[in-house]
């Protein structure tokens, strides 16, 4: 009766054969193969994470590219303001004074710059505002803003300048 394929497979011992590598030098290599393997997988991910990394670095670069330029214009936006403030109300350099700051409030917004201007009787965020004293304010609540001395600004989330507020204390 002759073998299957099988049958020789199963009553195979490695050992037995003469020109064939032991066991243990078997098991040694199979070690070897999957440290060698589980090696891959670690730098694999490593490879991953770091393309990740970069990719979340280059979005954080674009989105913050222009946060100097945007920061050094914060003063030419409370001066303007402030002229406005100051001029007469039906003063044609009044008006092109306002046209221009929309133009630069547009522009400021539209590469991610955002107002903080809270209003009196809104709450007081110590993530947005920064309060330079306490009044004694009627009817506003305790603990929410009293009167707003200079607004405050964020890029994409990120604060660059917080608003200037008085808040309103307790009775």
């Amino acid at each position: 009766m002759t073998n299957t394929p099988m049958q020789d497979a199963e009553t195979f011992d490695p050992a037995e054969a003469g020109d064939g590598p032991s066991v243990s030098e078997l098991e040694t290599l199979r070690g070897e193969v999957e440290q060698l393997r589980a090696e891959s997988l670690r730098e694999r991910a490593d490879l991953d994470n770091q393309r990740k990394r970069m990719a979340r670095e280059l979005e954080q670069a674009r989105r913050f590219a222009n946060e100097r330029l945007l920061s050094e214009l914060l003063p030419l936006f409370d001066s303007m303001e402030a002229g406005l403030a100051a001029a007469a109300q039906a003063d044609p350099l009044r008006e092109g004074l306002e046209l221009t700051l929309r133009q630069l409030h547009r522009i400021a917004e539209s590469n991610g710059l955002t107002e903080v201007a809270p209003a009196p009787g809104d709450g007081f965020d110590p993530e947005r505002h920064q309060a330079m004293s306490m009044i004694a304010a009627e009817g506003v609540p305790p603990g929410s803003v009293a009167q707003l001395f200079q607004k405050g600004y964020v890029l994409n989330e990120r604060l660059l300048r917080p608003a200037l507020v008085v808040v309103a204390q307790p009775d």
